[in-house]
């Protein structure tokens, strides 16, 4: 069970940190270009799956297996465990990157977050994250705006 939500994987160098945002266009079939500086951590393959506060999280498969273990250790007589594991596991599908350094986006993860024409993708540490542009300006305004009280929270576990 993930008992500290900020432990840091040692083995990952200061090159292979996923941060950062970028803005692509969709294109007719689905596809997102992959901003240039994340596509060595995912060039082995990726999993992408529904993720929280309608966005879609992208990780390189080692971090994957990482989080796939974690989740299938939650307590299966638990409702909640149960559900965010199908949200995450049922969800989930294999993607590559293409010449042109894009992933397809499944049509139901598409609807999943509202993704149209435009999107964000983000960089979270150890993995992606995507966003419908008008979804995640709304989003990151609203977080801009109770920055302080979150501050506060982070203080009171130890950040």
């Amino acid at each position: 069970m993930w008992k500290t939500p900020f432990s840091v994987d040692k083995s990952r160098g200061y090159g292979d940190m996923l941060i950062g945002e970028f803005h692509h266009s969709l294109d007719l079939k689905g596809r997102i270009a992959i901003p240039s500086k994340f596509r060595k951590v995912i060039s082995g393959g990726a999993i992408i799956t529904r993720g929280l506060d309608r966005c879609l999280f992208v990780f390189a498969k080692k971090d994957w297996q990482t989080l796939a273990q974690k989740l299938i250790s939650l307590p299966l007589a638990q409702a909640n465990s149960r559900a965010f594991v199908r949200l995450m596991l049922a969800g989930a599908a294999d993607v590559s990157l293409d010449s042109q350094g894009r992933i397809l986006v499944p049509d139901y993860l598409r609807s999943y977050a509202g993704l149209k024409k435009s999107a964000s993708v983000i960089g979270v540490y150890n993995r992606l994250e995507i966003w419908d542009d008008r979804i995640w300006e709304q989003y990151r305004k609203k977080t801009e705006g109770s920055s302080d009280e979150i501050a506060e929270k982070m203080a009171d576990l130890g950040i």
